[in-house]
């Protein structure tokens, strides 16, 4: 083959062969970066926070009106409901729960963290609120709907609230009985829509109703005046 030949011969396939080493190359060292990225990416990616645990509390302190305040007030308590708990009837309803004759109790369901506020805490607000010996009633409202009680959810709320009802008993501060029962939860009713968030919705009528009932001239007299 002549000179001019080799010099006019294709040379196609032997720059294929020259390139392709050197972009398989790149290539490797574009993937190796793009997946040292993607797990830096994945080691840097900050935990998701755990959701707040909550735990449950019902307390009956006569009207269910007068009960939310204070716990709505308290850090750490995420909610309150209004109703009914503790009748043997399949339903519960205002004006049946009024009449009297379903068993159920008016009180309110606290929904709180406990990583932020616990139980006794709760313990300490419910008697501070409630006529620790009046028997079957609260104030002006009178009837076993209104009697005072402590449902608890689990041992140790039960074991918490023996302790303090005991404790107040032990304390001399009272020359009858403590009246409040500590009860095992059962179902709970909401109340009606209207009943939720009475003193925020109704802020004029539920003071009026308030300072009518003489609770917290009761209040004042049996724990002393309120700080």
């Amino acid at each position: 083959m002549s000179d001019t030949t080799r010099s006019t011969a294709p040379r196609w396939p032997q720059r294929v062969l020259r390139f392709s080493p050197a972009l398989g190359a790149a290539l490797m060292f574009v993937t190796l970066g793009a997946c040292a990225q993607s797990d830096s990416a994945q080691r840097a990616a900050p935990a998701k926070p755990a959701a707040p645990s909550t735990a449950v509390a019902v307390f009956a302190g006569g009207c269910f009106w007068c009960m939310e305040p204070p716990y709505d007030k308290l850090p750490g308590v995420i909610s309150t409901t209004s109703g009914y708990i503790g009748g043997k009837a399949g339903d519960a309803t205002y004006e049946r729960v009024s009449s009297g004759t379903t068993d159920h109790i008016e009180a309110v369901q606290v929904r709180y963290d406990p990583s932020k506020v616990d139980y006794q805490t709760l313990l300490n607000v419910f008697w501070r609120n409630i006529d620790p010996v009046a028997v079957n009633r609260q104030f002006c409202d009178a009837g076993p709907q209104y009697r005072s009680a402590i449902f608890y959810g689990n041992a140790e709320q039960k074991r918490l609230a023996e302790a303090t009802k005991g404790g107040l008993q032990a304390s001399g501060r009272f020359d009858r009985p403590i009246a409040t029962e500590i009860l095992a939860s059962t179902r709970f009713y909401p109340a009606e829509d209207y009943h939720q968030d009475y003193y925020v919705k109704n802020p004029k009528r539920y003071k009026f109703y308030r300072w009518n009932c003489g609770r917290d001239q009761r209040l004042e007299q049996v724990w002393g005046a309120a700080k």
